[in-house]
C-alpha cells in the first residue's frame, strides 16, 4: 500500500465517513478512528469542533489542499456576490484536477492531481500543470496521447462507480471534456454531506 493511499484510508476513519465513496474503504467495515485510541466514545463537539471538522473534511476531499491555499479559495468566495457557501463550492469545483476527477478520467482526486502536474491534460489546447487552475464555463479539457493509453485512466473511463455530473459534458472515447457550468451545492455527487456553511462559519468566527 502506498503511502498516499494509506494516508487517504486514515482520513475515512478519523471521519468515519467513506468521503469518496470508494468501495475499498476500510470504513465500510470499521467506523471508528486509526490508532489505537480510535474505538474510544467520542464526546459531544463543540461548535468550533464541528466547524473545523467540517472544514478539513472539504479539504481533504479535494485532494488534502494545503491549509494556505485553502484559505485563499475562502477569501476569493468571501469576495464573491451571493453566497459565500456556494461561491466556495464552485471555486473548488472550478480546479482542474476537481474537473478531470468529475470527467472521470482517473479514479481519486489525488491521481486527478498527478495527472495534472505530469503535463498529460490540455484546455483550450495547451498544457496545463497546474492542478490550482481555475477552468471557466465552456473551458475545453483533453488528455494527452499518453494518458489516453494509461490503464489507469482506460479503467476509470470504463469503471460504473460513479457518474459524470450534469456540469461536465464527457466524450469518453475522445477522452475530451467541456466544463458547462460552475455547479451548486446542491449539484455536486460528493458522496457524504458537506457543510460549506460551516466552513465560513470557521473563518469568519
Amino acid at each position: 500500500m502506498t503511502k498516499r493511499l494509506s494516508a487517504k484510508y486514515k482520513i475515512d476513519r478519523r471521519f468515519g465517513e467513506n468521503i469518496w465513496g470508494r468501495p475499498k474503504s476500510p470504513v465500510n467495515k470499521r467506523q471508528y478512528g486509526p490508532g489505537q485510541h480510535g474505538q474510544r466514545r467520542k464526546g459531544k463537539v463543540s461548535d468550533f469542533g464541528a466547524q473545523l471538522a467540517a472544514k478539513q473534511k472539504l479539504r481533504f476531499y479535494y485532494g488534502n489542499i494545503t491549509e494556505r491555499q485553502f484559505r485563499k479559495i475562502y477569501e476569493e468566495a468571501a469576495r464573491l456576490k451571493g453566497n459565500s457557501s456556494e461561491n466556495l463550492i464552485g471555486l473548488l469545483e472550478s480546479r482542474l484536477d476537481a474537473v478531470v476527477y468529475r470527467a472521470k478520467f482517473v479514479p481519486t482526486v489525488f491521481a486527478a492531481r498527478q495527472l495534472v502536474n505530469h503535463g498529460h491534460v490540455k484546455v483550450n489546447g495547451r498544457r496545463v500543470t497546474v492542478p490550482s487552475f481555475k477552468c471557466r464555463p465552456g473551458d475545453q479539457l483533453e488528455l494527452g496521447a499518453k494518458a489516453k493509453s494509461m490503464a489507469l485512466v482506460l479503467e476509470a473511463v470504463e469503471s460504473a462507480e460513479r457518474d459524470v455530473p450534469e456540469y461536465v459534458e464527457v466524450d469518453p472515447k475522445g477522452m475530451t471534456a467541456k466544463y458547462l457550468r460552475v455547479p451548486g451545492l446542491a449539484e455536486v455527487p460528493y458522496a457524504v454531506r458537506m457543510e460549506p456553511n460551516l466552513v465560513v462559519e470557521y473563518y469568519a468566527s
